[in-house]
């Protein structure tokens, strides 16, 4: 049998260190696919939702040694890959999208599941390549790779069947060139620069995001040698806050701890490897802001900076350590560790004494959890209040570590996120932390895929019945709560009906029981339906006097609505935080 264009494609991508491909097979793209069956290197995992595998490949990208791929065909499977795509580009994770296109000859005609794929992905993509004639197919596959791998984002190749299953063009097997990573190095003037605003300054506070994931040693040596409270993103907590005396929380709608009051209060803030997306959390003060990112494009766009570095974090750290003098005044890192103890006890108080408390408290599940859970355990997190509970309950460090759509945002994303984290990292404890809104959006479906795949996922699903982050966010812009709510549903009870184990957790003197039983069961996917109180509140570590202010003129809209007694029980169920 001739060699097929689609078989150079798959080739070149096995060369690349490709091992997996998420998708559906269908019409324009099988020529593709068939080809991908006499490529037993690379395992085809067929998903019921090409949104929910295109989230399932960004998490493996980022986890994994290799580029992932992805495929849906023309049209409507082309589209569902888009927001999948969008979460690897702003997670910067590196997917290929194989799209099946119509075939060449009615192109532009309106056809059928047409789309043009670099109108649909140009917001999506680093690269969209169209293959519209064999010959043109190599110099494609080869750009499309590279660009995944070395620019770290997604790209699309977008692949007519007729062309997929051309003979081949070339003489001969193809090769795929990679291309070699590089450091970013900062230059010597840049690190002085940072020195001696570090050595003309008092007050210096430490801010470290996702940057930080192989320097941690040495933000914590710098915050050592001249008294430096550390802050970090939600991705730094996974670095920086274990094991670190000098550990100050976050800043921002999550944030807890000293981090917000050291922004306004620094002399000098250093943003490590932290694109925060926030800017009205940071530039709440006089710090002259120093920052530091490989990605050039990061550098000043939250906030004005006094130094702009571009440079890998641990590299500019190394050079950076013996410029500067030891700092013996600890007033200011002192202070700010007293303020999150004192945030630290303040979050223990609907903990303690959970198993008596009911409904459950997520603050209770989320501690529970965090005790439970294997040292290395991997947590994926869905956008919404698990974050809320997952940045304030739970600890991470070492080899355990939480993960999101951070960046993107996108609800749903913790099942497939969790599935993308067993294939990328086998044998691992991984739990997916997820609300009822995104876990019946776009978790239930594919709870066959990891049936049949025997994933040991523990979906924690946090039930109460709506879409409670956005109705706290509604009750902070003044709003009156509307259209956040959905019916009861027992996810436990729905989860056996498609096979798969499922657990319902209603009293809490039960819950560490039924977690422990959760956590322990090896024979494939796991729903824990925890019904919790729907009425917690979570605020963040700063109340000022616009947010009061919005905050009571939403309570008085709701008053007006009769909801007078509902108001009283979550003063009484939040009294603590009131």
């Amino acid at each position: 049998m001739a060699r097929k264009v689609a078989d150079d494609l798959w080739d070149m991508l096995i060369e690349a260190g490709v091992k997996r491909c998420y998708g559906i097979v269908g019409d324009a793209l099988n020529p593709t696919i068939d080809s991908l069956s006499r490529h037993p290197e690379i395992e085809f995992i067929h998903v019921r939702h090409e949104e929910w595998g295109t989230f399932a490949a960004s998490a493996d990208a980022q986890l994994s040694d290799g580029p992932v791929v992805v495929c849906g065909t023309a049209g409507p499977g082309v589209t569902h890959l888009l927001n999948g795509l969008l979460d690897a580009y702003h997670e910067q994770a590196p997917v290929i999208a194989i799209a099946g296109d119509v075939e060449t000859d009615i192109i532009d005609t309106n056809a059928i599941e047409e789309v043009s794929p670099y109108d649909l992905f140009r917001t999506a993509s680093l690269y969209t390549g169209r293959v519209v004639n064999p010959e043109q197919s190599r110099a494609v596959f080869q750009q499309a790779i590279t660009i995944a791998t070395e620019e770290h984002g997604p790209t699309v190749i977008a692949l007519p069947g007729d062309v997929a299953s051309a003979d081949s063009p070339l003489d001969s097997k193809p090769t795929y060139t990679a291309a070699r990573g590089f450091t970013m190095t900062p230059r010597e003037a840049d690190v002085q620069a940072v020195a001696d605003l570090i050595n003309s300054n008092g007050r210096i506070f430490l801010f470290g995001g996702n940057g930080t994931a192989d320097s941690a040693d040495l933000v914590k040596q710098l915050s050592e040698k001249i008294n430096a409270p550390v802050g970090y993103t939600l991705k730094g907590k996974n670095w920086l806050e274990a094991d670190n005396p000098n550990a100050v929380g976050m800043t921002g709608l999550l944030g807890y701890g000293a981090a917000h009051d050291c922004i306004k209060q620094a002399d000098v803030m250093l943003m490590l490897g932290a694109d925060f997306p926030f800017p009205g959390f940071l530039d709440r003060g006089h710090a002259k802001i120093v920052q530091v990112d490989d990605t050039p494009s990061h550098l000043g766009r939250r906030v004005a900076l006094e130094v702009g570095v571009p440079a890998d974090v641990g590299t500019f750290l190394k050079m950076l350590l013996p410029l500067v003098r030891e700092k013996s005044d600890d007033q200011f890192l002192r202070t700010a560790q007293r303020v999150t103890e004192g945030w630290r006890k303040r979050l223990r108080h609907y903990v303690d004494g959970g198993e008596k408390r009911s409904p459950i408290r997520p603050e209770y599940l989320a501690s529970l959890l965090d005790e439970l859970l294997d040292d290395d355990a991997i947590v994926s997190v869905d956008t919404g209040t698990a974050v809320i509970w997952v940045a304030h309950q739970m600890t991470f460090g070492g080899d355990r570590f939480q993960f999101g759509s951070y960046s993107w945002a996108s609800m749903a994303d913790a099942s497939p996120y969790a599935f993308g984290a067993t294939k990328a990292m086998p044998g691992r404890q991984v739990v997916a932390l997820c609300g009822d809104g995104g876990f019946s959006m776009l978790g239930l479906g594919d709870l066959l895929t990891e049936r049949q795949h025997k994933s040991n996922i523990v979906h924690v699903v946090l039930n109460n019945e709506e879409l409670d982050f956005v109705n706290i966010e509604q009750q902070e812009a003044g709003f009156r709560p509307w259209g956040t709510e959905f019916p009861a549903a027992n996810y436990a009870a729905i989860a056996e009906g498609f096979g798969v184990k499922g657990i319902r957790c209603e009293d809490p003197a039960r819950l560490r029981e039924q977690l422990t039983e959760a956590l322990e069961y090896k024979d494939g996917p796991v729903v824990v339906d925890v019904v919790v109180n729907k009425r917690a509140l979570a605020l963040p570590s700063t109340v000022d006097g616009e947010l009061v202010g919005k905050f009571t003129l939403s309570v008085l809209k709701r008053a007006l609505h009769g909801e007078i007694p509902e108001l009283w029980d979550e003063a009484k169920d939040n009294i603590r935080l009131l």
